[in-house]
């Protein structure tokens, strides 16, 4: 309540002051009407000076006198409209003046309505984060979100021997709810006719059968069909599937993608940034989750605060391919064809990261075109990049040794 009170004092004050400037018009100051008179009399006193020395004719101050007396006449007259009220209606410059200041209190109150956040108090950073976890351990659960979503729709483009060997399938698997085929062949293709709800209930199964040997993956499946099922929602169920896919598989990226998703749903746009953007650095290219992050994060970086702009999608780098298709050409345009795609390959990198596939075709690419340094410097970072993966490392070693850019 006192903020809008402060608000409201600050605009009726500056209304006030608005007012008060319009109604005083030009008070304490001189009409320019007397400013006119002053200098005309001088003019006159000028004349009579003038024809005293001789400087003009008597003639011409006759005709000088008329014109400058005719101006007096007509100052005097527009000074007596001044001092008469005339020039600047009073109660008109009221009105104005109430106007304006309604118009700027209502004004100001209907833009924040608009653009501010009516009722929400002014927040630290530390009571934010709280009020989040709080959300967090209070939000829905699994079947309270499956039970407020619609009904779903038949799923289309599925054939009726399908759907018959489908139902075929549920029916053998109820019968025999501890086969594990069984339950691995339910979830896939519950999950593939679109009854995700159904598919998680087999996917729980798997982990239940698998019991201690279940692999992080499992765990990671279980986790999606749960949230696919919710809508897009992740529940606290979902949460914890995520959760022991992490533990297994601190790299699972379908497990990071979700639980960025999770971390956005709960009031953490900057954690849920973070883990977007070191997917989108470390890719495959042709991640599945990659699509989905690019769609949102940059609305994700806008919420953490965060200056960020998607570079925009490149094509793939030269490969081994393309670069000798390039000796059937010129040496000119084939420098020009190798040069050009080794810069979008080099931008993308730069900007998105990608698998090492393309960092070792990167690297190779500079040692045919004979830019060793830079090269070079494309395997320091390379091997910053993927530190601790040895399997990667050893793809761009060799493809920096063939480059001769190798240590």
């Amino acid at each position: 309540m006192s903020f809008w009170i402060i608000i409201s004092a600050l605009a009726l004050a500056v209304a006030a002051l608005l007012g008060l400037a319009l109604a005083r018009g030009r008070a304490g100051a001189e009409p320019a009407a007397a400013y006119d008179l002053r200098v005309y009399r001088e003019q006159l006193r000028d004349v009579d000076r003038d024809v005293e020395r001789g400087v003009i004719a008597a003639s011409d101050a006759e005709r000088i006198r008329a014109e400058v007396s005719r101006r007096i006449l007509a100052a005097d007259a527009e000074l007596r409209a001044e001092a008469a009220g005339a020039g600047q209606p009073r109660a008109l410059t009221l009105g104005m003046g109430l106007a304006l200041g309604i118009a700027l209190l209502a004004g100001s109150l209907a833009l924040y309505n608009a653009l501010g956040a009516p009722g929400y108090g002014d927040l630290s950073l530390e009571r934010r984060i709280e009020l989040a976890a709080e959300a967090r351990a209070s939000r829905p659960g699994q079947a309270e979100a499956e039970a407020s979503l619609p009904p779903a729709p038949p799923a289309s483009g599925l054939s009726e021997e399908y759907l018959a060997l489908l139902a075929k399938l549920r029916e053998a698997v109820a019968k025999r709810p501890d086969d594990l085929q069984g339950q691995l062949l339910l979830a896939r293709n519950e999950a593939a006719s679109g009854n995700f709800a159904a598919a998680a209930a087999a996917q729980a199964e798997v982990l239940r059968l698998k019991g201690d040997g279940a692999a992080p993956q499992d765990h990671a499946d279980l986790g999606e069909l749960l949230i696919l099922a919710a809508g897009g929602y992740v529940s606290p169920e979902a949460e914890a599937e995520l959760r022991a896919a992490l533990a297994g598989d601190p790299a699972n990226g379908r497990a990071r993608y979700y639980w960025g998703l999770l971390e956005a749903q709960t009031g953490r746009p900057d954690k849920a940034f973070r883990i977007w953007e070191a997917l989108l650095q470390e890719g495959p290219a042709d991640a599945p989750w990659l699509g989905p992050i690019r769609v949102q994060i940059e609305e994700m970086a806008m919420r953490a605060g965060v200056e960020f702009a998607l570079a925009p999608e490149a094509g793939p780098g030269p490969s081994a391919a393309d670069i000798e298709a390039a000796g059937e050409m010129s040496a000119e345009d084939r420098a020009q064809m190798i040069e050009t795609m080794v810069e979008r390959l080099s931008d993308r990198l730069a900007s998105e990261g990608g698998p090492p596939e393309d960092w070792a075709r990167l690297i190779g690419a500079l040692g045919v075109l004979g830019q060793t340094e830079r090269a070079g410097a494309i395997l320091q970072n390379a091997r910053q990049v993927f530190a601790g993966n040895d399997a990667a490392l050893a793809m761009i070693r060799s493809a920096a040794e063939q480059a001769g850019v190798a240590e």
